[in-house]
């Protein structure tokens, strides 16, 4: 069972909903939404600013948690409440600066996300395969084990 489905989990990321907040699949790696919550109060920020932020900072946490790094991420779904993207893009930027190796993005509008989300994001993900055999956290030809319990 090489290719055995494995749960990555993020302190204070966790849905109340018994869902995983992501998965990984030998190389592929595929979130739920990442929201704008401060994983450490576990509150969400109090406008678009501080959510997209804080969203942009869970990012990497995630990836962290998977073994992996913001360079494996080949698309970022993101749903945004209103229609303005102008705190979206600034985050986007600062996270992928180089025009020549951003992954791909979506952004949709949603008036219906859950709680008092202003935005969230999913992200898919391929490790590369020198990564998958370096991790220091794999064990040889063993499951990858997340960094974070």
């Amino acid at each position: 069972m090489a290719n055995k489905r494995s749960v990555i989990k993020v302190p204070g990321l966790e849905y109340m909903n018994p869902i995983p907040l992501a998965t990984r699949i030998g190389s592929l790696l595929v979130t739920g939404p990442i929201p704008g919550k401060d994983p450490e109060t576990v509150q969400t920020g109090a406008d678009i600013e501080i959510q997209c932020v804080l969203m942009f900072a869970n990012i990497p946490r995630v990836m962290v948690a998977a073994g992996e790094s913001i360079d494996d991420i080949i698309k970022l779904s993101v749903w945004l409440k209103g229609d303005d993207k102008t705190q979206l893009n600034e985050q986007w930027l600062a996270m992928f600066p180089d025009r020549e190796s951003q992954p791909a993005r979506h952004t949709f509008q949603n008036q219906n996300l859950p709680q008092n989300y202003l935005v969230q994001c999913e992200v898919t993900a391929v490790l590369q395969e020198k990564a998958l055999s370096l991790h220091p956290n794999r064990p040889p030809n063993g499951p990858l084990k997340p960094l974070l319990e």
